[in-house]
């Protein structure tokens, strides 16, 4: 069930056996609508949802408040079913302890290699990145400007993985391989909630090794990694450090609106440039996809495990979106200071900043200002979650 905590100083709030109203509604049934990110002139078809109990009425002050307009200026004057995922920011240094495991008999593991010998089997698929953009100087006028970034070769078909904020407003796109030849890759889809993105490549005369994908699954805390990727654009091949898994399910938001969950962290070097880098183990298998360091931060590095890039790469090459149920709402994380500043009732979750007239969440009767904290038995404590 949705639960819905509305504790805010505008609104009559009934008490119930908590000292918040508790309204309880139904998940998004299993049939997911379409995509936020799908092609345009393809109309997303919100989720059936069924309510167990009508939303409570709740009477509110029509006197604007600081709270309205700090949800107006993230809702903006236009918002569309979109408006669900915001376009994405630039990454800037993005910056949950699992539960206890039980003891388990480990299978025997194969052969562990040297960190040359991994080097060696996957420099081959670790490939450059190279974007061309426009931006605007202070004068308003159009510069050209250049990132750098890191891929993975996925298949002999030219498809290569990287991140989303690599490519992102990208007019041109070059990739350049171990052997020093380059090509121009066009984009075949993108997913801006969890940062990935599939490129593909002219294959023609080109002899390309994928990737051996791992299963992060089977990770355990102290295990160790090598994090493989093209750090600053240096010229020579791929940068290599090592470390180990410091901690897993780690959660980060990229911007207000934005959380990526079930992150590798490491200690593994990573650096500017190493962005759609590889994170193996020590037999040579990708464990997870390099995305993001902590700014002021040394040793503390996260990786997109690779269970979850599996799923998502699959549908972009497929399909170039990936395919989630549409809500209706435009979404804004909970942080403590956000309910420190407006006295909410909870301290995560996701702040309901705009209801989108005719869909599901208009029916349920969703309000702006509503607060959502938990879909069937499952805790959301931000985007993440619940666009997983």
């Amino acid at each position: 069930m949705w639960k819905r905590f509305l504790d805010f100083p505008n609104r009559r709030i009934h008490k119930a056996a908590s000292a918040a109203l508790i309204v309880s509604l139904l998940a998004v049934a299993c049939g997911l609508g379409q995509s936020e990110q799908e092609p345009a002139g393809v109309a997303p078809t919100a989720s059936a949802i069924a309510a167990t109990a009508e939303p409570t009425a709740l009477s509110a002050t029509t006197e604007p408040t600081q709270l309205d307009a700090t949800i107006a200026s993230i809702a903006g004057p236009s918002a569309s079913p979109a408006a669900e995922e915001p376009a994405p920011t630039p990454l800037v240094d993005r910056a949950d302890n699992p539960p206890a495991a039980e003891p388990v008999t480990l299978a025997p593991q194969a052969e562990e290699l040297t960190t040359p010998d991994v080097v060696r089997l996957l420099t081959p698929s670790v490939v450059q990145v190279v974007t061309e953009s426009l931006s605007m100087d202070q004068f308003n006028r159009p510069v050209p400007s250049k990132g750098v970034g890191t891929g993975i070769v996925l298949n002999e078909d030219g498809h290569i993985m990287t991140n989303n904020h690599v490519v992102d407003g990208a007019r041109i796109i070059t990739v350049i391989f171990a052997n020093g030849e380059s090509r121009e890759a066009e984009v075949v889809g993108t997913d801006f909630q969890t940062d990935l993105a599939v490129i593909r490549v002219d294959v023609d005369g080109l002899e390309l090794r994928p990737a051996k994908l791992g299963v992060s699954a089977d990770l355990q805390v102290g295990e160790d990694v090598i994090a493989i990727g093209h750090a600053l654009g240096l010229p020579g091949g791929p940068t290599v450090s090592k470390g180990v898994v410091s901690a897993l399910g780690r959660t980060i938001d990229t911007d207000s609106s934005t959380t990526i969950v079930d992150l590798i962290q490491t200690d593994a070097e990573i650096n500017p440039g190493n962005s759609g880098g590889a994170l193996v183990n020590s037999h040579a298998e990708v464990i997870g996809i390099n995305t993001a360091i902590i700014q002021g931060g040394r040793g503390i590095g996260f990786a997109i495990n690779i269970d979850d890039a599996k799923i998502v790469v699959s549908q972009l090459m497929a399909q170039g979106y990936v395919a989630r149920g549409f809500i209706g709402i435009s979404p804004v994380n909970v942080t403590p200071g956000l309910a420190s500043r407006f006295d909410f009732a909870v301290t995560e979750g996701i702040l309901v900043a705009r209801v989108i007239p005719g869909t599901a969440a208009a029916r349920l009767g969703l309000q702006v200002e509503d607060i959502i904290v938990q879909l069937g038995e499952t805790p959301i404590r931000n985007t993440g979650e619940l666009s997983k």
